[in-house]
């Protein structure tokens, strides 16, 4: 993986050739509640103990989003696994008469459904090593001991929960819902929950505990409201873990999942997107991979020059 930092930052470079499977779990314990999952692999190579990365869909979402990210990832040496959360996906709008952001604006989602949401990751984690026995060319060369939690938007938010982010239920009491399976995370669009009534940040953001990637964009206001990309900086702000913050100029909420909704037509999508891939990858490589020259690519100087004048980036060590 070292050659990759050496050699230019090719974000087309796709090394090894990825296949997807397809499949839908059952969670019996939840009234038979079933979660799809899309698992990126890659195939025809030599490595071994390739860590797993979970990716969360935002709301009306579903497993095929942010294909572009996962393929990339995967072909340099991750298993990318996708979880479909029923109640908040795209069965809220698919096929119902209107455009689905106006279908999911008019879409109520409750408590419960949300702490449904996610629930889906630890019993995707639970399950994944049976299902891995049943698929061995995936198994053979994963590593679950090495997880990697990542989102857009709301599922941002699942990421930062299952980070040690604290939650209201129903009556207000804050739950910790962390997955400790967890050993770092990447934000795309960081949730804020301050909407949820009067919460104080300092109360739900400081127990997150594993290092955090957080990326947004100067575009990057809620679809669902008038809140600016600010919003998405709560996070960051009131975390005392090591944390990685990139802003793409004129980033828009939807360019990190592959889609536009109702955006329109960006001109700094491809731009963007090779900058997402790239400093995802340097990430999980450090985070995951203990790849030192990816580090020293990362936090000393070179993701700053790689980004030019298309974003910012800056990175806190954890507080001591």
């Amino acid at each position: 993986m070292t050659a990759l930092w050496a050699d230019g930052l090719d974000p087309d470079y796709e090394p090894h050739k990825v296949m997807i499977e397809r499949d839908t779990l059952i969670d019996t314990a939840r009234g038979d509640r079933p979660v799809k999952i899309k698992v990126y692999y890659p195939v025809n190579h030599t490595m071994t103990d390739l860590p797993v990365i979970i990716w969360s869909h935002g709301l009306g979402g579903s497993v095929d989003g942010a294909a572009f990210l996962s393929r990339y990832l995967s072909s340099h040496g991750y298993v990318m696994v996708h979880v479909q959360h029923e109640g908040t996906d795209s069965s809220l709008w698919e096929g119902k008469k209107g455009h689905p952001w106006d279908i999911i604006r008019a879409t109520t989602i409750t408590r419960d459904v949300t702490l449904n949401r996610y629930a889906d990751i630890p019993f995707v984690l639970d399950q994944l090593r049976s299902w891995m026995e049943d698929h061995p060319d995936i198994a053979l060369h994963a590593d679950l001991s090495m997880l990697g939690m990542s989102g857009h938007s709301f599922g941002a938010l699942t990421a930062q929960v299952m980070a040690g982010m604290k939650f209201p239920d129903a009556q207000g009491e804050l739950l910790d819902l962390r997955d400790q399976r967890f050993k770092a995370g990447i934000l795309y669009s960081p949730g804020s929950i301050e909407h949820l009534g009067d919460m104080d940040p300092n109360d739900v953001y400081p127990s997150i505990n594993i290092p955090l990637f957080h990326m947004t964009g100067t575009k990057d206001g809620s679809p669902l409201s008038d809140l600016g990309y600010e919003m998405r900086l709560t996070v960051y702000e009131h975390t005392n873990t090591e944390k990685h913050l990139m802003v793409l100029k004129d980033g828009d909420h939807m360019v990190f999942t592959g889609s536009r909704g109702k955006l329109g037509h960006t001109s700094n999508r491809k731009t963007h997107e090779a900058i997402i891939k790239v400093a995802s990858l340097a990430y999980w490589d450090v985070q995951l991979k203990s790849d030192e020259v990816a580090r020293e690519w990362l936090t000393e100087g070179g993701l700053k020059a790689y980004l030019r004048d298309n974003a910012t980036y800056e990175t806190t060590p954890k507080a001591a």
